[in-house]
C-alpha cells in the first residue's frame, strides 16, 4: 500500500494494524471510521484503551484481569473455591464463563510449556497452582488446555507435580477436537467437556493402550 497523504493518519492506521488479525487494509477502515466519528467518541475510545492500561490489575489469587486484588469470581461467596479450573490464559476464562456451566475458580497459568518458543515450566504460574493445593482446601484441579501437544505437556507436568496431592485431577471431556483452542469453541461444547470431565489418569491410560 502506498503511504498516505497524511502522517499523522498513516502513524494511526500503522498502531491499528498490529493488532492480532488486522491487517493493513483492514487498519485503514478501522482509521477512516475513527476519523469520521465525533470527536468525544475518539477521545472516549483513546481513553478507554489508557484506562485499561492504567487502571486494570491481576487478580492475586487467580490470575485473571480484575479491576481489584481480587477479580469478581474468586471475591464471589458463591463460587466453590474447593474446585480451581486450570487455564492457559485469560481468554478462556472468558470463554469457560459464557457457558454457565463452571461455578468453582481458576487458575491462570500465563501460557503453556512450549520449548519451540523458550516457555518453560518456570515461566508459567504452576508453581502458585501447586502453593495452593498445598495450603489446603482444594478437592479438585480441572485441567483445560488447549488439545495440543504443548497442551498435553503441559497437562502432564502438572499432573506430575500434584502426584503426591490427595485430590482429584480431571481434565476437560474431548469433545474439543484435537487442535482446538478453548476460545474458539462453541458455548454447547465447551459446556458439556467441563461437565462431563474424567479424571486425568484415564485420559493417560487410554493413550497408552
Amino acid at each position: 500500500m502506498n503511504s498516505l497523504p497524511s502522517k499523522v493518519f498513516e502513524t494511526a492506521v500503522n498502531e491499528l494494524a498490529k493488532l492480532p488479525g488486522i491487517g493493513r487494509k483492514t487498519a485503514l477502515r478501522m482509521a477512516l471510521h475513527l476519523l469520521k466519528s465525533r470527536r468525544e467518541d475518539a477521545e472516549s475510545f483513546g481513553m478507554a484503551i489508557i484506562r485499561m492500561h492504567n487502571e486494570i490489575r491481576y487478580c492475586l489469587d487467580c490470575g485473571n484481569i480484575s479491576d481489584n486484588e481480587l477479580c469478581s469470581i474468586c471475591g464471589n461467596p458463591k463460587r466453590d473455591k474447593s474446585i480451581v479450573c486450570v487455564v492457559e490464559d485469560i481468554r478462556d476464562v472468558i470463554a469457560i464463563e459464557n457457558t454457565g456451566q463452571y461455578a468453582g475458580v481458576y487458575h491462570v497459568l500465563g501460557g503453556i510449556i512450549s520449548p519451540m518458543e523458550g516457555i518453560g515450566p518456570d515461566e508459567l504460574n504452576i508453581s502458585g497452582l501447586v502453593g495452593k493445593v498445598e495450603s489446603g482446601g482444594i478437592a479438585e484441579i480441572i485441567l483445560a488446555l488447549p488439545t495440543t501437544i504443548e497442551g498435553d505437556t503441559t497437562n502432564f507436568y502438572i499432573y506430575k507435580r500434584l502426584g503426591s496431592a490427595t485430590i482429584h485431577v480431571t481434565a476437560i471431556a474431548r469433545g474439543i477436537s484435537v487442535g482446538d483452542e478453548l476460545e474458539h469453541t462453541d458455548e454447547v461444547t465447551l459446556g458439556r467437556s467441563i461437565v462431563n470431565r474424567t479424571l486425568y489418569e484415564k485420559t493417560i491410560q487410554k493413550k497408552n493402550q
